[in-house]
C-alpha cells in the first residue's frame, strides 16, 4: 500500500488543510507512513509570510529529497502559488498545486501513480473563486473548522492577498453541517480558522444569489447551538471587524471560550498608516478593555511585527509602551521581512537586522513577562480542562477554558477527550519560557 508522509508549515488554517488532504488520499488507499519507514509521497504544505518561511520551505524540501530519495513530492501552499516554478524545480517534487488546488490533490497523485507525469496546477490569485472547505482533527483532540479564506486588504507588507486570493466564504449552513460531523466523531472543541474570517460572508460561491448576506456574527450564533460541541475557539480576528456585539455574543455565549487572537502589528499610529491597517490604537486598546469586562479571565493574544519599515526608534518604543499598557496575556512576535511586490518597499526608512532582533528579543521579554503574571493569577483556582490523549512516557495534558497549558500526571487514559475540573496546583516555566501548570482532578 501507499504511503505518505505529510509536513506543514504556517498557520493553523494550513495545518487544517493538511489535516484534510490526508483524510482524502486515505479515502484512496494511501496511509500515513509509520515510524522508520521510507514513505512513497510528501505532502509539503508550504508558508511565505516571510523570505525566511521561503528559505525553510526549500531546505525541508531538499532536505526529505536527500533522505528519501524514491519519494515522490507534493507541493502546495503559499510559497507554491507565489513561486510555482521555483517550486517545481526543487528535487524530488512531481506535483505542485494552487491554494485553490488543495481539494484535487488527491486526483492529482492518482495520475501520476498512474502516468509518473509532473503536473503544475497553479492559476493567478485574483483568478481563485472557489473555496475549499475543510475540517478536521489531525493528531489532536480538537478540531479546526475552514470558515473563510483569501484576503481584501493588501496591508504594504503582506503578500497574502497574492498567495491566498479575495476573501470568500463556506455558507452557514454547511459550517453547521460540519460541526455535527465532528460530534458525530466525538469531538468536543472546535477551533474557527480562516485567513480573515471576521469578513465572513463577503463573498459566498455556495450562496444562492437571492439568500441574504451572511456574516461572522450570525455564524458563530449558528455553531453556538450545535448541540455537543463544548468549545469554540476563534483563532484569530481582525480589532477593526471585533465588534462589539460579537464580543458581548461571546462573553454569554453557551460555549465560546474566553480566548482571542488579535492582530496589532505595532502600537504607533504613524507606523499603522504606513502599514495600511484600518484601525488606530485608540480602537485596538478599546476592544481589549470591552473584552475584559466582560471576560476578565480571558486569554488575549496579540501579533506584534518588530522593525518594519518606517518604524524608527521613537516609533518602535511609542508601540512597546504602549502593548506595556495593555491587559493582554501573550505576544506573538515576529520580525519585518522585505517581500518583494509589496508596497512596504517604497516606505524608505529601514531598520537593521541587529536592530530588529533586539527588538524582537525585547518584546519577546515583554511578552514572558505578562504571560507568567497572567498564568499566575490561577494558581491554586480550579478550572474546566479539555484532557488531550497523551504521548508515550508522558501524561495526560490538556487546556483549561482561558488556554492556560496543564499536565494531570494522575489522570488515567479514560479521561482522554473530556472536560473536567481540574485544580491547578504548581506553576512551572518550561525550558522555552511558556508557563504550564501541574493539576489535579
Amino acid at each position: 500500500m501507499t504511503s505518505a508522509l505529510y509536513h506543514t508549515f504556517g498557520c493553523k488554517l494550513n495545518f487544517a488543510e493538511t489535516s484534510a488532504v490526508a483524510s482524502r488520499m486515505e479515502r484512496l488507499g494511501i496511509r500515513r507512513v509509520q515510524a522508520g519507514e521510507a514513505p512513497d509521497l510528501i505532502f509539503v504544505n508550504t508558508c511565505s509570510v516571510t523570505g525566511e518561511a521561503d528559505k525553510k520551505c526549500r531546505q525541508a524540501i531538499r532536505s526529505f529529497n536527500r533522505r528519501f530519495p524514491r519519494a515522490a513530492i507534493i507541493v502546495t501552499g503559499c510559497y507554491a502559488q507565489l513561486k510555482s516554478e521555483e517550486a517545481a524545480s526543487l528535487p524530488g517534487v512531481v506535483i505542485v498545486a494552487g491554494n485553490d488546488r488543495k481539494g484535487e490533490i488527491g486526483r492529482f497523485v492518482a495520475d501520476f501513480l498512474e502516468s509518473r507525469r509532473k503536473t503544475v496546477d497553479v492559476i493567478p490569485a485574483k483568478d481563485i473563486r472557489r473555496f475549499s472547505p475543510s475540517c478536521s482533527r489531525g493528531d489532536r483532540t480538537r478540531y479546526f473548522l475552514k470558515v473563510q479564506d483569501g484576503c481584501d486588504c493588501w496591508c504594504t507588507y503582506c503578500t497574502i492577498p497574492s498567495a491566498r486570493g479575495r476573501s470568500r466564504s463556506a455558507t452557514i449552513r454547511q459550517l453547521v453541517s460540519q460541526a455535527e460531523e465532528v460530534v458525530a466523531q466525538g469531538g468536543k472543541e472546535i477551533v474557527i480558522t480562516g485567513v480573515n474570517i471576521g469578513d465572513f460572508g463577503k463573498r459566498q460561491p455556495d450562496l444562492t444569489p437571492e439568500a441574504p448576506r451572511e456574516d461572522f456574527l450570525s455564524l458563530i450564533k449558528a455553531l453556538d447551538n450545535v448541540a455537543g460541541i463544548e468549545r469554540y475557539r476563534i483563532s484569530s480576528i481582525e480589532p477593526d471587524l471585533l465588534t462589539d456585539e460579537i464580543i458581548e455574543f461571546c462573553a454569554s455565549s453557551r460555549a465560546f471560550m474566553p480566548h482571542f487572537h488579535i492582530p496589532l502589528q505595532c502600537g504607533s499610529d504613524t507606523v499603522l498608516r504606513l502599514m495600511r491597517r484600518r484601525y488606530d490604537s485608540a480602537l485596538f486598546r478599546d476592544k481589549i478593555i470591552k473584552i475584559k469586562e466582560l471576560m476578565p479571565d480571558a486569554f488575549i493574544g496579540v501579533d506584534v511585527m518588530a522593525g518594519t519599515r518606517g518604524e524608527t526608534i521613537d516609533e518602535f518604543n511609542r508601540s512597546y509602551d504602549f502593548i506595556e499598557s495593555l491587559p493582554v496575556t501573550r505576544l506573538h512576535v515576529f520580525p519585518y521581512s522585505e517581500r518583494p511586490g509589496t508596497r512596504a518597499l517604497e516606505i524608505p526608512h529601514i531598520v537593521t537586522q541587529e536592530e530588529k532582533h533586539r527588538r524582537v528579543e525585547q518584546l519577546t521579554a515583554l511578552s514572558n513577562r505578562k504571560m507568567r503574571e497572567f498564568a499566575g493569577k490561577y494558581v491554586g483556582s480550579t478550572r474546566p480542562v479539555l484532557l488531550e490523549h497523551t504521548r508515550p512516557g508522558q501524561p495526560m495534558s490538556g487546556f483549561t477554558d482561558n488556554y492556560l497549558k496543564v499536565r494531570l500526571p494522575d489522570a488515567p487514559p479514560s479521561t482522554d477527550n473530556t472536560i473536567l475540573p481540574a485544580t491547578l496546583s504548581e506553576l512551572l516555566i518550561t525550558p522555552t519560557g511558556e508557563p504550564e501548570f501541574l493539576a489535579t482532578l
